[in-house]
């Protein structure tokens, strides 16, 4: 279903019931005897795992040995991290970036709460930290709560942030959902300060079709929407420049961002949120 759909909705809950069903239809679903209709997945193989649980045939496919795990085997840390700086009201077609990212993150917990992981949910804003939705128990209803009030506003430049939440030595999957537009190397850096061997952290940069590909014609007025500055300019003078300019900041984050246990998982706003999900449970398997 695509983004439009699911926001007519109105409700979180069922929107990320709907795509994870979506998503889970043929893929990673198993009936287990007793147990009714539980989320699979893969992990990779470590010492001490049975050799028997290595699956050979996607082993013969991938040259990867991979576990199966069960979802009651599971049991992850989730840490959800939302930007909710002002560049996240960017809106396309009816779409804005931080009504996706809310749908894609309670696509995202209704999975970890079929697999009964622990989750939390974390928002960065005006230059801090703040926890919205600490481990605990009914985490995946907090969450959805906060998200359906979440509002983003203002700036994200911080000069030294520190982020003693995740310190913390256990295995850990970290979800982040931003633009990852930046001013200078702040996403970057952030993400380099909480890289862990422990930690493995997945990107989703939200981006609109106008924001990659600029194909407009004419006279445009742009505002910044973190600091309200404007500028009027002819798309056709800039267009070039501009193509160019984001070419090369996509390829500096891919080089960048080439550090064991991170994944950029690149979306637009017109595409179906399922079809990400997938991107990112192929990844995670991979």
């Amino acid at each position: 279903m695509l983004a439009t759909d699911l926001i007519k909705l109105n409700n979180l809950q069922l929107a990320g019931k709907l795509v994870s069903d979506e998503l889970l239809l043929g893929i990673h679903a198993s009936k287990r005897s007793g147990s009714g209709t539980e989320f699979e997945q893969y992990r990779h193989y470590e010492p001490g795992d049975d050799p028997r649980r290595i699956d050979w045939k996607l082993y013969a496919r991938t040259d990867k040995h991979l576990v199966r795990e069960s979802a009651t085997e599971s049991n992850l840390q989730i840490r959800f991290l939302l930007d909710l700086s002002g560049s996240m009201n960017y809106t396309e077609q009816g779409v804005s970036r931080l009504e996706y990212a809310k749908l894609l993150m309670a696509s995202l917990a209704y999975l970890g709460y079929r697999q009964s992981d622990q989750m939390s949910l974390y928002a960065l804003q005006n230059g801090a930290l703040q926890t919205l939705v600490p481990t605990g128990k009914q985490a995946f209803q907090r969450i959805l709560f906060a998200l359906q009030n979440a509002t983003a506003s203002g700036t994200w430049l911080p000069k030294q942030a520190r982020f003693p939440e995740f310190q913390q030595k256990q295995k850990e999957l970290l979800v982040m959902v931003s633009d990852f537009l930046q001013v200078d190397d702040e996403w970057l850096q952030l993400i380099k300060t909480v890289a862990s061997p422990r930690r493995e952290i997945v990107i989703f940069q939200l981006l609109g079709d106008q924001e990659t590909d600029f194909n407009l014609s004419g006279f445009y007025r742009f505002k910044d929407l973190e600091t309200d500055r404007e500028i009027e300019v002819q798309a056709e003078t800039i267009k070039e420049t501009f193509q160019q300019a984001v070419s090369a900041y996509f390829k500096k984050l891919q080089e960048e961002l080439l550090l064991p246990h991170v994944h950029l998982i690149r979306i637009k706003l017109s595409e179906p949120i399922a079809g990400a999900l997938k991107d990112f449970l192929t990844r995670r398997s991979v």
